[in-house]
């Protein structure tokens, strides 16, 4: 494909990225405000519930994407279209089971919350279980089809329809807020425009890629291969849902939908910042798969992933520490007093996160190269001792406690152990990797401490002060880490789009 596609969807996802966190810098507080903090818990912890079903995609969406992507780069077409109609099938059979698995979760609401939550709240948590259910019924059943387009490379489509999509449904949102709907009407709203996505990724798939469904040619070898790669993508997703997920229903079932609603603002932060990661190698996997199969070198393997983490970790330790140094001050002002501990709960996930999203290259890697299954074991193992200190942690340190026991585990399985597999059994240069973060870590880590200690003299409980020291700290720390952080390559790929866009205003 040309490079056009990843290079524009790399900078659509972080306009996507830039947008979506315009809209959370504008719309959350006013939603926390409409919703109120015992609705917004509410909403949150039925969500986060109700994203267990996804688990049942079993990892068969990556499947679709590098399989496809496999079959293309051998131009294999008919393959391709039997693939499709195998995994379609198959797609069908996981609807039905979400819809099974949603019932099991609505007749479970009074015995999971009933003791946190009064009888007005378990009957709206039921309503939006259903509603959400349906919605992943609906996902399910049409999964396929962006997947396809993920693997065609169709990058500037998907982000387009995403950004189109982020503003209609917010302003939709806001309208509804402001005429005193709740949750339950953010939940359908969200189901509708998910419904129309879908019906635009099938059309896309007929129309533009052409694509075709080719039914009754089942490929046992295939399939039992495709089971065997999508099973170890399924382990690392369970991975994900027990430490992003379980945590709100830990402390819905240990403390209420205040506490939650504190963990909640944490994992919306936690979610913004890791987007701005998977913006690069989310559009690689393709392109990786295509490496693997010609047989490319370790070397220029071991390139990519350290180009791409210094390009990833550009954007996040900026983030980072600027929100080390901002953090409390505008969540107080952005979200409310009440809020104030998610600045804490956030900064632990920010520190446990910042090694494993700089190194998510290492992720597409493994999946081309059908290797996830160390990873998978591994993060099974600790996702569930994280399980097990959550619950324990929460009950005497509340938020705090199972922040913690999700931060470390993350620390120990991604910052230390995966290090050391990518070296020795990937063959990645992890060695040198390091050695280019340390040399950039030097500007920032100085930049901040400054800041830190500045910013006592300062008052920031104002917007107009707040966001005129934000801009400040931009603008040293910015030419600080261009002269003395990012290498020729790394300002060219910055400048030169910068360039050409002031030629073309004037």
């Amino acid at each position: 494909m040309p490079v056009n596609q990843l290079k524009a969807g790399a900078l659509l996802n972080y306009a996507l990225i830039v947008l979506n966190a315009i809209v959370g810098f504008l719309y959350t507080p006013y939603m926390l405000h409409k919703l109120g903090q015992s609705e917004y818990g509410l909403y949150s912890l039925v969500a986060s519930v109700v994203a267990y079903l996804t688990l049942m995609d079993f990892g068969f969406g990556n499947a679709v994407v590098r399989y496809t992507a496999k079959y293309r780069a051998e131009g294999k077409h008919e393959e391709q279209y039997r693939l499709f109609g195998m995994l379609f099938i198959l797609y069908l059979g996981i609807s039905i089971l979400c819809a099974i698995g949603g019932l099991a979760l609505y007749f479970s609401v009074d015995t999971f919350f009933g003791d946190t939550m009064n009888p007005t709240e378990l009957e709206r948590a039921k309503v939006m279980m259903l509603i959400l259910t349906f919605n992943l019924v609906l996902t399910f059943v049409f999964h396929i089809f962006g997947s396809i387009i993920t693997a065609y490379e169709d990058f500037v489509f998907q982000k387009t329809i995403g950004i189109i999509r982020l503003i209609l449904n917010t302003l939709i949102m806001v309208f509804l807020l402001h005429l005193g709907y709740k949750a339950i009407a953010m939940v359908v709203v969200t189901t509708i425009f998910n419904l129309v996505t879908l019906l635009i990724n099938y059309i896309y798939c007929k129309r533009k890629i052409k694509i075709k469904i080719v039914f009754g040619h089942f490929d046992k070898g295939l399939a039992k291969e495709i089971a065997v790669y999508a099973s170890w993508i399924f382990l690392n997703t369970i991975m994900d849902r027990i430490y992003w997920s379980t945590g709100q229903f830990v402390l819905g079932a240990v403390s209420g939908t205040i506490a939650v609603s504190i963990f909640a603002l944490a994992i919306h932060m936690e979610n913004m910042y890791m987007s701005f990661s998977t913006a690069i190698s989310g559009v690689f996997l393709p392109k990786v798969t295509g490496m693997v199969a010609q047989n490319k070198s370790d070397k220029e393997i071991s390139d990519l992933f350290i180009r791409t983490g210094r390009i990833q970790y550009i954007v996040l330790a900026f983030i980072f520490s600027g929100f080390v140094v901002f953090g409390k001050s505008f969540i107080k002002l952005w979200a409310g007093e009440e809020y104030s501990l998610s600045y804490y709960v956030t900064l632990l996930f920010y520190a446990a996160i910042i090694i494993p999203l700089i190194q998510n290259m290492g992720i597409t890697i493994l999946q081309a190269r059908n290797q996830m299954k160390f990873r998978s074991l591994l993060y099974l193992v600790i996702a569930i001792l994280s399980l097990f200190f959550q619950f324990v942690l929460s009950q005497r340190y509340g938020v705090m406690g199972c922040a913690f026991a999700i931060a470390v585990a993350l620390l120990v399985g991604q910052g230390g152990i995966m290090n050391i597999y990518y070296y020795r059994k990937q063959r990645l240069d992890i060695p040198r990797f390091w050695r280019e973060i340390g040399k950039m870590s030097v500007m920032p880590l100085f930049v901040s401490l400054l800041a830190i200690f500045a910013v006592r003299c300062v008052n920031l409980q104002s917007w107009f002060v707040l966001l005129l020291s934000i801009a400040v700290y931009s603008v040293v720390y910015l030419i600080l880490f261009w002269r003395f952080s990012m290498s020729e390559y790394e300002r060219n790929l910055i400048g030169q789009p910068l360039v050409r866009l002031v030629k073309r205003i004037r």
